[in-house]
């Protein structure tokens, strides 16, 4: 059986989306901002995918 995470770390975008690591932790901390989180809370996988536009199915294959 597969373990699928619940949270999206730098490492998880930057196998979705092509672009680097760096890349992906500027957008986890943009995701922060705009969501009101704090910089120690995570971000899921359904607020990554409904800040991106990516559908969770999509998401989840990278996982």
């Amino acid at each position: 059986m597969k373990i699928i995470r619940a949270c999206i770390y730098p490492k998880d975008i930057q196998r979705i989306t092509g672009r680097s690591e760096r890349y992906g932790r500027k957008l986890l901390n943009d995701i922060k901002t705009y969501l009101g989180k704090d910089q120690h809370q995570f971000i899921t996988v359904e607020e990554f995918a409904d800040y991106t536009g990516i559908t969770k199915e999509i998401v989840k294959e990278y996982l």
